[in-house]
């Protein structure tokens, strides 16, 4: 064999090794930081019932058999090389399946929880399928500018005024976002915050600035909660505000320090003083929309970790107050909040 065929051939073998560990990283995905017991099981439908469908992330549906309204509205799953090194912009077929498999029919408002891809990138095509109005920031106005979504359909969220919808009343409150506890990636990700102008797409990920970051005070007839999507808090933020349930996210609180998990459980639940938790936002953000829920894959493992700590962290908490019931969501199932 020639040399200039060894070289074809060891090029060709490295080529072959570096593709299928490629294949790897970006196909594993390590297990969800939550007990699989939390799980609740879909029951009877009850007329009139408060309801709630988890999509992943902070993708919330709420209905009451009236009103149907949606935290996010987030369904696209871009892959890591495309977010690391190429432009994204909403995937039509994912959100196909994402309004399909909530059984959106009837929906009143999109509200993104702050401008990050991974809550408002798809909020103005949903709302342009729907009609629904999309309410957030200044920041997520822009994204649906950019979009082409009418300024009909846009609302600036004013800090604690309260949006009716239906009986909804949705009150948002500026909070925090989760402070990433690499500084490279907090630089990247919450520095200059606001997007400015309409945002074009396709789009790089960090072009989706954070804008501000809301908590949800919801209240209805039959009951209230409270939706951290971001685990990230303002002290005193939520002093006054009380809710049944809350919707609790816990991406990346594993990486973080101990204290500072004392901190946000403090000016979560220890202000809220909620009977039951449900934690959000613990799931890959690049598995298949149409697929099981999947806790990160390996390339988010190995760039925020932590999920030892964040399981054991809602089991000492779990064990340390036995009254407080802690739940999770299967995806796309329709589960009674309150009847």
């Amino acid at each position: 064999m020639s040399w200039q065929r060894k070289v074809i051939t060891i090029l060709t073998l490295l080529m072959t090794i570096i593709a299928t560990g490629l294949a790897y990283i970006l196909n594993v995905y390590k297990a969800t930081p939550v007990n699989p017991a939390w799980e609740l099981s879909p029951g009877s439908k009850i007329v009139g019932a408060v309801t709630v469908r988890y999509s992943g992330t902070a993708t919330l549906l709420f209905d009451d058999g009236e009103t149907q309204w949606i935290v996010d509205g987030w369904f696209s799953r871009p892959n890591s090389l495309q977010l690391a090194l190429g432009k994204i912009e909403p995937n039509m077929g994912d959100i196909d399946y994402g309004l399909s498999a909530n059984k959106i029919d009837r929906l009143a408002a999109v509200i993104p929880i702050h401008s990050h891809f991974d809550h408002a990138m798809d909020a103005p095509e949903v709302a342009e399928r729907t009609g629904a109005l999309l309410i957030g920031s200044e920041s997520t106005a822009n994204i649906a500018r950019g979009w082409g979504l009418s300024e009909s359909q846009i609302k600036v969220a004013i800090n604690r005024e309260p949006i009716h919808i239906g009986e909804f009343i949705i009150t948002p409150i500026e909070s925090k976002h989760f402070e990433f506890s690499d500084p490279v990636m907090r630089e990247q990700a919450l520095s200059n915050p606001k997007i400015t102008s309409p945002l074009n797409t396709p789009a790089k990920a960090l072009d989706y600035r954070v804008g501000k970051v809301y908590v949800l005070h919801v209240s209805h007839p039959k009951g209230s909660w409270v939706i951290v999507g971001s685990a990230g808090f303002e002290k005193g933020g939520l002093n006054g505000f009380q809710a049944d349930t809350l919707f609790l996210g816990i991406g990346g609180i594993g990486s973080q320090t101990l204290q500072y998990r004392e901190d946000y459980w403090a000016e979560t639940v220890g202000q809220v003083s909620p009977n039951r938790i449900i934690p959000i936002h613990f799931d890959s953000l690049i598995s298949p929309i149409n697929g099981p829920m999947q806790g990160p894959s390996l390339v988010e493992f190995f760039l925020s970790g932590g999920l030892d700590n964040t399981k054991t962290f809602l089991q000492e908490k779990e064990t340390s107050d036995p009254a407080l019931s802690f739940n999770t969501l299967p995806r796309f199932k329709e589960i009674v909040l309150y009847q």
